[in-house]
């Protein structure tokens, strides 16, 4: 009897082992090359499409839409592109499927704390007594900050030009400079002190997503993207401060 019973028990053992490695082999990664502003909010997506989608996981590498746009030409590997600009995305055909838009962002000025220097408009920055910081040209929030500059005559010399929002950010927020330009999801998630740029005056950032064409996982990655257009990834968006797209 007692043969009997662990002959049983290592059959039970070894049938539980092979359905466990069998999820695990059902278990497929895809990797999404995302935008730096979409930090915060695709990591409170990752949770919410794994739980309805238990066979993928999701990893992102947040980065300068540029810095990205470098990476899939240089062929590392990845499913899927989200970027912060259509240019950036256009420039990428032949490497991606056809892009759907997710979602669209507007800027803001943001400053230290309290905003001790009074600054009130797109003007202000031109002032000498700031110290100003912004995203550089190559990266789509330097690109639209620059438009919205030039769009009202406004010369600004920046003490520093970041890879990504995310940077021009944390020299404001480290008090490193006296203000900068970010989207407003940025300050929004980071409760910074923020200077609002008017509609006439500010410019919309539209954020592409394509997989890739050299993708391991092209069904899963699409299903990522379709994901991102429905109401439960859009409620999401629209929470963290995106506009609709």
């Amino acid at each position: 009897m007692n043969r009997t019973r662990a002959a049983l028990a290592a059959a039970l053992l070894i049938t539980l082992t092979a359905a466990c490695s069998a999820t695990e082999e059902k278990q497929t990664t895809v990797t999404v090359l995302a935008a730096a502003s979409l930090t915060d909010v695709f990591k409170q997506a990752r949770a919410t499409y794994e739980k309805s989608h238990p066979g993928t996981r999701l990893t992102f590498s947040f980065a300068g839409s540029q810095e990205l746009a470098a990476q899939v030409r240089q062929g590392v590997p990845a499913d899927a592109l989200v970027t912060a600009d259509t240019k950036t995305m256009d420039g990428l055909k032949s490497s991606t499927t056809t892009p759907v838009t997710i979602a669209r962002n507007k800027l803001t000025i943001v400053t230290t704390p309290g905003n001790p220097k009074n600054i009130h408009t797109l003007a202000d920055l031109a002032r000498p007594d700031l110290k100003v910081v912004l995203a550089a040209p190559e990266v789509p929030a330097g690109r639209y900050s620059k438009k919205i500059l030039d769009n009202q005559h406004i010369t600004v010399k920046p003490v520093s030009q970041e890879p990504n929002v995310r940077a021009v950010l944390s020299k404001v927020s480290m008090k490193e400079a006296d203000a900068g330009i970010v989207y407003q999801t940025d300050a929004t998630a980071a409760k910074t002190t923020t200077v609002e740029i008017p509609a006439t005056q500010n410019a919309v950032a539209t954020y592409p997503a394509a997989t890739l064409r050299n993708a391991k996982h092209t069904k899963q990655a699409d299903d990522f993207i379709t994901w991102l257009t429905s109401d439960e990834a859009q409620q999401l968006l629209r929470k963290a401060g995106f506009e609709k797209p």
